[in-house]
């Protein structure tokens, strides 16, 4: 059984454990990295506003979850290259935060003592698989990978098809895309971008996508 760790247990990381019990995966999350109290990160995994409530037990302690009956070590570390995932016996990290969104950032989880790195973004030019499309490039000697993004997971499976079938010369895509926590829920200064200042749930906001760009390193030319 392989061992998880888990860097950033916000939408996407609590998404990754729920994921995990509901297809009884032989991958068993042994660590969780989130500046956040094991409290809050229980409440929030307990009661999702999308995915409805966890159906299996939570429960914490002070440096833990209890999930499922199993015990989660909840470490809270601002660089990943402290992060005790070798202690935990954490082989693989599923890197969440947002923040090691590269090859080099995420090799901080290596120096940490783990094997293998999934980022779950785009990561720049580096392997990023898109699984159905391009996941039989997969090599063991592959140590960091990307997954890209929910946009580029989207379009792929498309392009693929249409690139099988007669294929793709040149190509153009435009996404209609939930907001975010990124945005602000009502009007207020938000940067230089005069739209994206306005209340996300209420306005239609223009903003740019590498999901284009991204699909040329999951389907080459």
């Amino acid at each position: 059984m392989s061992k998880l760790g888990i860097n950033g247990f916000g939408r996407i990381g609590r998404l990754v454990l729920r994921r995990l019990l509901e297809v009884d995966s032989s991958l068993e999350v042994v660590a969780i990295n989130d500046l956040t109290s094991p409290k809050v990160l229980a409440y929030l995994l307990k009661h999702d506003s999308n995915y409805g409530p966890f159906p299996w037990s939570v429960d914490f302690t002070e440096d833990a979850l209890i999930v499922n009956g199993k015990t989660i070590t909840v470490y809270a570390e601002k660089e990943a290259q402290h992060i005790p995932w070798q202690a935990a016996g954490a082989e693989v990290i599923v890197e969440c935060t947002g923040f090691y969104t590269s090859a080099e950032k995420s090799q901080a989880h290596l120096q940490a003592g783990a094997r293998k790195v999934l980022i779950s973004a785009p990561a720049g030019e580096m392997k990023t698989i898109v699984y159905n499309v391009n996941d039989d490039t997969l090599t063991p000697d592959d140590t960091i990978i990307s997954v890209a993004s929910c946009t580029t997971n989207c379009l792929a499976p498309m392009a693929k098809v249409l690139q099988d079938a007669f294929g793709i010369t040149v190509g153009t895509m435009t996404t209609i895309h939930a907001y975010t926590g990124t945005q602000s829920l009502v009007d207020g200064p938000r940067g230089k971008d005069l739209r994206a200042s306005r209340a996300a749930a209420e306005n239609v906001i223009p903003h740019t996508t590498g999901a284009a760009k991204a699909i040329g390193l999951v389907i080459p030319a």
